[in-house]
């Protein structure tokens, strides 16, 4: 099992140790997503994605049969223009070795994961990578399961395999951790109001009310 920290400052992520796993958002996935609204979730890992980039934190990017269960959701393709999804037929994306191989080429121990379905395909690789010592978060806003009851049963099992659950905003928060960091202020802010749903429209009213006492 992973030693790594569960409490204190170290527990938190940094965009220096992290690395970011984004399964099977494909249509298939979406078509019978059930636990959450679908184009939420969609959003969610779209938002999570440009992070990301912003951040400079590397991406594996995953599709399941592709051909027939449809290419990556274009919105989360169009964040990675570049990059082709690994397409597996495992289920469990953990083992196939193209996969883990680009993982462990990061030298990064705190895997961020999130996916479609959670009960399958984020449980099954984020459980077998916790036991193989890596610090695993999965990102339950971003992910999504057939039923509310499957998606919670996999969070549970989860995190009682070690794996941490967090959401898309506070993955983002954890990666900024002090606004003077001013080099991604201005990024974050630009995601959270495409993506931030009503905290982003409250951030773009405060960013008027800011600019109306310039």
């Amino acid at each position: 099992m992973s030693t790594e920290a569960k409490n204190g400052l170290d527990a938190l992520l940094t965009p220096q140790e992290s690395v970011l796993l984004l399964i099977d958002h494909q249509p298939f996935q979406v078509a019978n997503l059930h636990s959450h609204e679908p184009s939420m979730v969609v959003n969610n890992a779209v938002g999570l994605a440009e992070a990301a980039v912003l951040f400079d934190v590397p991406t594996v990017l995953t599709t399941v049969l592709a051909e027939r269960g449809g290419h990556l959701v274009q919105a989360v393709q169009d964040v990675f223009p570049d990059q082709k999804p690994i397409d597996r037929t495992l289920i469990n994306t953990w083992e196939d070795e193209r996969v883990v191989d680009a993982v462990r080429a990061t030298g990064r121990r705190k895997l961020i994961m999130a996916g479609l379905w959670t009960e399958i395909c984020v449980a099954m690789p984020a459980i077998q990578a916790a036991g193989e010592g890596f610090e695993v978060y999965a990102v339950t806003d971003a992910s999504g399961g057939v039923s509310a009851e499957a998606h919670d049963m996999a969070v549970r099992r989860m995190v009682q395999a070690g794996v941490s659950p967090l959401t898309w905003l506070a993955v983002v928060a954890e990666w900024q951790r002090d606004w003077a960091r001013e080099e991604t202020v201005q990024g974050q802010a630009e995601i959270l109001m495409r993506h931030g749903g009503a905290s982003g429209v409250a951030f773009a009213w405060e960013m008027q009310l800011l600019a109306d006492r310039a």
